[in-house]
């Protein structure tokens, strides 16, 4: 695993595939949204522990716990090409979103979560980036939140990317966060025996039709 207690730059604007983005400032809490390379010690262990209590689930030291890790944060930490979007107020991480700007059913680094080379392999091909996002309690309903998707959401258009969407549970409370940043309801599938939905959000300025039957095969 790469070391990632690397010293990082606190520029204002920063350069990703081309795209390069000012530092986007909140006034209500006063966090900057930064691009994140490298991240130093202590903000990457604020990073896990935002990951684990926003998981809702506790886990002792062990494999099921740095799978858990890995499935759903660390893939991403550990890709150089992955961004890793943080917004930091003063030298606190009240917040992360991490994701892949490219079709996830094409990498087989994702080939553990079968959905993508399923049922939304149709749909990831109109919506090939994607995203986890998670805030610090003290941090939600402050639009931080949309503040770090508007970012990603920036960085995956400029990489061509036609549109993002998330992948999490049918009815939970993010749905109606994600429909608030524009998301919409693609399509659903089982899945570890659990609904899961697609949400995706168009870059190109309108949402597409649905998927032809050729085009789900």
């Amino acid at each position: 695993m790469p070391n990632r207690s690397a010293s990082r730059s606190q520029a204002s604007s920063v350069d990703l595939r081309g795209a390069r983005l000012e530092a986007v400032s909140l006034d209500i809490v006063a966090p900057e949204i930064v691009v994140a390379r490298n991240l130093v010690t202590a903000w990457l262990a604020q990073v896990e522990a935002i990951f684990f209590e926003a998981s809702g689930r506790t886990f002792v030291p062990g494999a099921e716990r740095e799978w858990f890790r890995y499935r759903w944060l660390g893939r991403y930490l550990d890709a150089p090409g992955d961004p890793v979007l943080l917004a930091i107020a003063g030298e606190t991480v009240a917040g992360y979103l991490v994701g892949s700007l490219e079709n996830p059913a094409e990498q087989p680094r994702f080939c553990d979560l079968d959905y993508y080379c399923g049922h939304f392999a149709a749909y990831c091909r109109r919506f090939p980036a994607h995203l986890h996002i998670n805030l610090a309690p003290a941090y939600r309903s402050r639009g931080i939140g949309r503040a770090l998707i508007d970012v990603f959401a920036a960085l995956a258009a400029a990489a061509g990317a036609a549109g993002v969407h998330v992948v999490t549970g049918k009815g939970m409370r993010n749905n109606r966060f994600y429909e608030r940043c524009g998301f919409e309801l693609i399509g659903s599938t089982p899945w570890n025996g659990r609904e899961v939905v697609l949400l995706g959000k168009d870059l190109s300025g309108a949402m597409r039709p649905e998927p032809t039957k050729d085009e789900r095969r």
